[in-house]
């Protein structure tokens, strides 16, 4: 009788392990790359450089939030880039390095986001333009403004409440801005797996017409996604200012790939309808652990780049093969 309630027990864990043998073996990746790190530096598990690795991926992480989104629906958000240079430059310019107006300055920049994210979102599902080229217009878009607007030279600075989420740390060892993550990473998961947007979220990503014909407002589940992904752009912008202290064009133009590698190294499908937020998390953790090994054995810039370019190409092949061999 022992035996029989030994094998039912673990066969929820046999059964979790197939689940969610993907997300696995990406967290062991994970794992085997802070290893690795190890081997190659002395110090690099130590608590102040895990710190830095993961306040690192923080800021791409909280970018590919908006992204799993988006490519849950079947999309692609390319403005992703502008709408982080938006949010780090206007926040400094805004604040000037002073607290008396966070909160309506956060306020308006979120709403900013969302509303550029609400503009790509209806030119996709009531268009009917091709995702990659909507958000890459509306990020066109988004670039000029942001150059009119700082007369291409951003002057001012992060406030002091923006400096302490950028760089400060919790308990003098975690960083502040990975707490947020964790919050936000929280919210995002539990939205996808126990939500109604979530499942109606999965269904129009996995087909437009079942999800039409259910009786689901596809257009407007669309529309969400990415306005939420213009939202968790600009506030990684912002978040990104208290790192930097001060704006910078063009900190936002690396993310769109990173953000679409992280979330494809996840195992969200490019097609929509399969994946999460949980591998995506994995994902980023590994762009940023593989861009430090890369740095920590003296790899140049190019070099970097260059393996980049193919961690992106391989994975998109990968991915590719996989219909043709079911």
């Amino acid at each position: 009788m022992n035996q029989v309630s030994l094998l039912n027990n673990r066969k929820p864990i046999t059964e979790f392990a197939k689940r969610n043998s993907m997300t696995i073996f990406l967290y062991l990746v994970v794992i085997f790359l802070f290893l690795t790190g190890k081997f190659l530096s002395e110090g690099y598990l130590e608590i102040q450089h895990i710190g830095a690795i993961l306040r690192t991926a923080s800021f791409l992480g909280i970018v590919a939030i908006g992204q799993t989104l988006v490519l849950l629906t079947g999309g692609i958000d390319l403005s992703v880039g502008p709408l982080i240079t938006m949010g780090n430059v206007f926040i400094c310019m805004f604040m000037n390095g002073l607290d008396t107006n966070n909160f309506w300055s956060f306020v308006v920049i979120i709403l900013i986001g969302l509303s550029v994210g609400i503009i790509s979102g209806l030119g996709v599902s009531y268009l009917k333009i091709s995702p990659m080229v909507m958000t890459l217009a509306v990020g066109s878009l988004v670039t000029g403004f942001t150059l009119i607007f700082s007369q291409g030279a951003p002057t001012g600075f992060a406030s002091p409440l923006l400096r302490e989420i950028g760089v400060g740390y919790l308990f003098n060892s975690i960083p502040i801005i990975v707490i947020i993550w964790v919050l936000l990473s929280i919210f995002t998961i539990v939205m996808l797996a126990s939500t109604t947007y979530g499942r109606k979220l999965y269904l129009t990503g996995a087909s437009n017409k079942v999800a039409h014909l259910s009786g689901i407002n596809v257009m407007w589940i669309t529309i969400m996604a990415y306005a939420l992904s213009g939202a968790f752009a600009v506030l990684a912008g912002v978040f990104m200012a208290g790192y930097t202290q001060t704006a910078f064009l063009g900190i936002g133009n690396e993310y769109i790939m990173w953000s679409i590698t992280a979330v494809v190294i996840g195992g969200t499908s490019l097609n929509g309808g399969k994946g999460g937020y949980v591998g995506t998390i994995a994902g980023a953790i590994i762009l940023v652990l593989m861009e430090s090994l890369l740095t920590v054995v003296h790899v140049p810039e190019a070099g970097r780049k260059i393996a980049g370019g193919l961690i992106i190409l391989i994975m998109i092949t990968i991915y590719f093969r996989k219909p043709r061999n079911t």
